[in-house]
């Protein structure tokens, strides 16, 4: 091929191309329990998420109850991924070889997404958030009806591989995935750049700016205990009895149980088998779907 203005720009649409359709095909996982914010700034600043007391009759004057402001805060990261196509290569007709380099930088983006909210949700053991307990806790303070506080707890304790009942069945989630700048590539292709010019080579680089961060710590109960069917239940009734703000009753629903893939085999026997161990009705069937996912930590 010869190298010309025109030549290079035709390039840059063709891998351009492979790198869109690559970024908007891939099958993602991360909204199964984040929801996503759309960033217009470095720091984004969120209220508490906590719970909101119940609707109340309407006696008198409304009784205003404020977001509270000092929340926390999600500082967005800056990712890339950036690659080089010595020049002799295209001049020589070779720069099929490369479409799958940009085709596999498209979708390591578009998966950037599930790497860091799936780690970011294993931190919660040992990471606090905006009450100051780890997001994983047995003592979360909630105040009661009278306005006391009591202790929630939103984790079943364990040492083992961590299983997680979630209620994805509201707009909240228990994550947040903050997008501030969709992925988009962009080409050093022009002759009379340094890197055309020192190093003899084309470039093409990846850039994506997000982060993610805990979102409604009592939308998620985790458990590191044996996935057991009495585990199973004991986690069901810890979720589902759990109250919010003000003694509110939350109305959890744990419809997805999210495991690592050594927890597969449990997991489907609980959820899915019409017989339990013992041959008896399984009364847990099909009592939460399954989601398992390859990133969690196996052990």
């Amino acid at each position: 091929m010869d190298i010309t203005r025109a030549s290079l720009a035709a390039l840059n649409v063709a891998f351009s191309t492979a790198f869109n359709t690559r970024l908007t095909g891939i099958e993602t996982t991360f909204g199964r329990i984040a929801m996503t914010v759309q960033s217009t700034t470095r720091h984004q600043a969120y209220p508490k998420l906590s719970e909101l007391g119940p609707m109340r009759e309407w006696i008198g004057e409304r009784y205003v109850e404020r977001l509270e402001s000092d929340g926390f805060v999600i500082t967005n990261r800056k990712f890339e991924k950036t690659v080089a196509v010595p020049v002799d290569d295209i001049s020589d007709d070779q720069y099929g070889i490369y479409t799958p380099m940009i085709s596999d930088m498209a979708q390591v983006a578009a998966e950037l997404p599930d790497d860091l909210v799936w780690d970011r949700l294993e931190q919660g053991f040992t990471t606090a958030h905006y009450d100051g307990q780890f997001f994983f806790d047995t003592d979360h303070p909630v105040e009661n009806e009278l306005g006391a506080e009591v202790s929630v707890s939103n984790f079943q304790g364990g040492a083992g591989a961590a299983w997680y009942l979630i209620d994805d069945s509201r707009a909240i989630k228990p994550m947040i995935f903050q997008d501030r700048e969709a992925a988009k590539i962009t080409p050093k292709t022009n002759l009379t750049d340094d890197n055309v010019f020192f190093q003899d080579e084309f470039v093409w680089g990846a850039k994506r700016r997000c982060a993610t961060g805990f979102g409604a710590w009592q939308l998620i109960y985790a458990s590191r205990q044996p996935l057991t069917p009495a585990n199973y239940a004991a986690a069901r009734a810890a979720m589902m009895s759990m109250r919010g703000h003000r003694g509110r009753k939350l109305n959890l629903k744990p419809k997805l149980l999210v495991v690592p893939p050594t927890l597969e085999g449990t997991a489907r026997e609980i959820l899915l088998n019409e017989r339990d161990a013992n041959g008896a009705t399984n009364s847990w069937r099909n009592t939460a779907e399954l989601h398992v996912e390859s990133r969690l930590t196996l052990i």
